[in-house]
C-alpha cells in the first residue's frame, strides 16, 4: 500500500481510516509512522483490522 496523509479532525472524533484496496489480502500487518503535519512524533493508539 502506498503511503497516504489522514488528517485527525476533533469533529470527527479523531478518526482517520485507511481503506485497503479491494481483494487486497494480508496475514501480517505493520502500520509506519513516516511523518506528521502537527507535532514531531507520531502516535497510533488504537489499530482495529477486519475481514470481510
Amino acid at each position: 500500500m502506498a503511503p497516504a496523509p489522514c488528517a485527525f479532525d476533533p469533529a470527527a472524533g479523531n478518526r482517520a481510516e485507511q481503506p485497503f484496496p479491494d481483494g487486497a489480502r494480508a496475514r501480517y500487518v505493520q502500520p509506519e509512522c513516516t511523518a506528521n503535519s502537527g507535532r514531531p512524533a507520531g502516535q497510533l493508539s488504537e489499530l482495529e483490522l477486519y475481514r470481510r
